[in-house]
């Protein structure tokens, strides 16, 4: 995978496809014969994300676990729509975390390539790209719902609910290991890193763990990050909090904390090629890191609520083209969110933006890959274009992550709205306080 770190399928149901092409799907990915293709017939989609620089773990692994769903679906016989089966052809485009380079890259894919749905990681990228989707009225998705407002009707967060499920690790690490009182987190100063501070400064407050100092932010350009942890330790807090650090900052991250001589809990966000931290550290450091992102090999995922399809299929499939130390919070994301795009279209009986769209909404639910959720998101961002369910806690041990449980991030918030609000207006992120 390109980035900057160095040293740094049981058979189920087709996650959002009709029940034909769920089992088109089985029958391609089983290795039956291919179905040919009319020679006009093909959908072309965007993949704008970062695939080089530091955020590329976010972007790169998400293309690479696109191309093994093109590959399944195509060799099944394509996407049904109507009447004729579609071929999916991705386009992808780096716009190295940079809105300027997005915007280009957004008109590209539309104008000259002529895609029909635009996938992105989002974030500081975001603003970047929104009036042009908007003059076009094309459907983009983004793994941030932080990036939706009243105004951005095309752009959906269908899959990843980012900061919003980082509560479901909290809560799980309160109820498992009550005797930890204690916190302390630092995050990057971005579009990011600030939302996803607020989320878990609710969660703690509402799981009784106190911070034992304000939230460290960090440069984004920081490359020494022994003096953070320095700061971070200072106090001897029970918990390291990571908050969503990029992978480039969670590896030297941990390992500072390794030589610093931290003993107690880390909880992140994410833990990108955790293999390599507990290559720098130790496997007896890293048990019981706490994160919110599964290896698809794990056995929780054949539970019969889980959607996506054939997932330990697909983790083998990965690990075997790309490495399975290459596998990151993003390899299934951007696929699952084509599941759900691939129902949307065939339900519409096309393959047009404004049709896919009011396709995949209709319902107000939808089948995430980790259970059915509702499409959410209007006392936070100001409109419902977040589909919102169960998210995994997931846990290190052994130096292997595992699904602990699956917690529903809408009865927490039934419970703990107020909290969130709270913290969010206050570090400025509400939708109507970003500019």
């Amino acid at each position: 995978m390109a980035r900057k770190l160095d040293k740094k399928i049981s058979r189920r149901k087709f996650l959002g496809t009709t029940a034909a092409t769920g089992a088109a799907l089985a029958v391609g990915a089983s290795g039956f014969p291919r179905v040919s293709f009319a020679a006009d017939k093909v959908v072309k989609i965007g993949f704008l994300a970062p695939l080089t620089g530091a955020v590329a773990a976010w972007g790169k692994p998400g293309l690479d676990g696109c191309l093994i769903w093109a590959d399944w679906i195509n060799a099944a016989g394509g996407i049904k729509v109507g009447g004729d089966n579609y071929k999916v052809e991705f386009v992808s485009y780096d716009n190295e975390y940079d809105p300027g380079k997005a915007r280009t890259g957004a008109t590209k894919l539309i104008k000259e390539d002529g895609v029909k749905f635009v996938m992105m990681l989002g974030g500081d990228t975001w603003p970047g790209v929104q009036k042009t989707a908007e003059r076009e009225g094309m459907l983009f998705s983004t793994l941030l719902p932080s990036d939706l407002t009243p105004d951005t009707k095309t752009l959906l967060a269908p899959c990843e609910v980012h900061p919003i499920y980082n509560v479901t690790g909290v809560e799980w690490l309160a109820e498992n290991k009550p005797n930890l009182k204690t916190a302390a987190m630092c995050a990057q100063d971005d579009s990011l890193g600030k939302p996803s501070v607020a989320t878990y400064l609710a969660a703690f407050e509402a799981a009784g763990i106190d911070m034992v100092d304000e939230t460290l932010f960090f440069d984004p350009a920081t490359t020494d990050f022994a003096p953070v942890m320095t700061k971070l330790l200072a106090k001897k807090p029970d918990i390291l909090c990571l908050d969503t650090c990029y992978a480039d900052y969670v590896h030297p991250l941990c390992e500072q904390a390794f030589q610093q001589g931290f003993k107690g809990q880390i909880i992140s966000c994410t833990a990108d090629f955790y293999q390599k931290i507990i290559e720098k550290t130790s496997k007896e450091f890293m048990e019981g890191f706490i994160f919110q992102f599964p290896d698809f090999d794990d056995p929780a995922l054949n539970a019969s609520h889980v959607n996506f399809v054939k997932p330990n299929d697909f983790y083998t499939e990965y690990a075997k083209r790309y490495g399975a130390s290459e596998w990151s919070a993003v390899s299934w994301e951007y696929a699952s969110i084509m599941d759900l795009w691939a129902d949307a279209a065939g339900k519409a009986g096309s393959i047009e933006p404004d049709a896919v769209l009011k396709a995949m909404k209709g319902s107000g639910s939808g089948k995430h890959a980790f259970g059915n959720a509702k499409w959410w998101g209007k006392e936070l961002f100001g409109i419902d274009n977040a589909l919102v369910g169960n998210w995994p806690v997931v846990v290190i041990e052994g130096g292997k992550a595992k699904i602990k449980a699956f917690k529903s991030i809408p009865d927490w918030w039934d419970k703990h709205s107020a909290l969130m609000i709270k913290h969010m207006k206050a570090l400025g992120q509400m939708w109507d306080q970003r500019g």
